[in-house]
């Protein structure tokens, strides 16, 4: 008993074995108990991930799932090292590494609550306002990258760096960066215009040029778009921006516009008519507004109908369906009336004589 008596008294590094085995107890108890929290925490948000419905402690528990075990086990050597008898220099390193490790941790925790903030945001926003939806994206990315850098600045400013000249190198080096990637800055300049103006948002179906696609994804340096014959079209936004956009995704009504032409051997009494035939033809049809319905010309195939009208609907099959219907009522209404369509091939009449 005494031979264990004095091997607990004896001293290591400064401190007793009884201590040692104190701090090595405080270890383990630390480091057991929040690993333990954090598989609970982690636990607990896996099974709320599942449900639809955003809880009220799903961010928070996702934050403490991402919680590192190195930093759970700096805090456990920490909380163990007050218990025993260090230097002044150690004391000082140790508070270091724990600083350090917090501006690490509480980077990592922010930057989690942030983008689990953000992706909320877009969801939800998706079905309410899609442009905002699509500049959710730039936000999150102009976010982590602010808080990553005030993180590092924390951490050399812990080290001893002076961070004064650093952030003043940095502005110097910025512009010598930011000459040497002018188009990456342009592209990067034309996605917040496209963010603040919007001139498009996700889901609107574009023509640009010669091409047409609905927009997927508008990133930092492109925009995605999905053309109508399937392919992803990706385009630089600073390019984009240059383009004469069409944005059928801002079409509330669609306009028709076109000339039918009747031959010049029809009665006049029967061409006072046709307007106003065509006119009750389009008024009977739903979702539609009549323009107007003139004899607009006489021209050398035949005498020539323009008709103006406007389907209430930005749908295209919509569109095309209400045409249809339309022309087709305007074959009916001929055939039954003897009217004929003009042709617009010469016809040779031979007379003899």
């Amino acid at each position: 008993m005494n031979n264990v008596i004095r091997t607990l008294d004896e001293l290591y590094l400064g401190n007793t074995m009884m201590q040692w085995s104190w701090a090595l107890g405080i270890f383990g108890a630390v480091l057991v108990t929040t690993l333990l929290l954090k598989r609970i925490a982690k636990f607990q948000y896996r099974r709320m991930q599942r449900t639809t419905e955003v809880e009220l402690m799903e961010v928070p528990l996702k934050v403490i799932s991402r919680t590192t075990n190195s930093f759970l086990v700096i805090v456990s050597a920490y909380a163990a090292l007050q218990s025993l008898a260090v230097t002044e220099h150690l004391q000082h390193i140790t508070e270091k590494v724990l600083v350090i490790a917090v501006c690490w941790q509480v980077g990592l925790w922010v930057s989690t609550a942030t983008m689990a903030w953000l992706d909320h945001k877009r969801d939800f926003k998706l079905q309410q306002d899609r442009a905002t939806a699509g500049s959710l994206n730039i936000i999150g990315v102009i976010l982590r990258v602010a808080i990553w850098v005030v993180v590092l600045l924390l951490t050399l400013d812990n080290l001893g760096i002076n961070i004064t000249t650093l952030v003043a190198g940095l502005g110097i080096g910025g512009i010598a960066i930011a000459l040497a990637v002018q188009n990456v800055l342009g592209d990067l300049l034309a996605s917040m215009s496209i963010t603040i103006d919007k001139p498009f948002v996700i889901g609107d179906a574009l023509t640009i040029d010669d091409i047409q696609g609905t927009v997927e994804q508008i990133g930092l340096k492109s925009t995605r778009l999905r053309s109508v014959n399937g392919e992803q079209i990706i385009m630089a936004n600073a390019d984009l921006l240059k383009s004469r956009i069409r944005n059928f995704g801002r079409l509330n009504e669609r306009r028709a516009s076109y000339c039918i032409q009747v031959a010049y051997d029809t009665p006049k009494e029967k061409l006072t008519l046709v307007t106003d035939a065509i006119r009750n033809l389009i008024i009977a049809r739903n979702n539609v507004r009549f323009e107007r319905c003139h004899l607009a010309r006489l021209s050398a195939s035949g005498i020539e109908f323009e008709i103006v009208f406007f389907v209430l609907n930005s749908n295209y099959t919509t569109y095309m369906d209400i045409l249809q219907s339309v022309n087709l009522g305007i074959v009916d209404y001929f055939e039954r009336e003897g009217i004929k369509f003009a042709q617009n091939t010469p016809q040779v009449v031979l007379k003899s004589g």
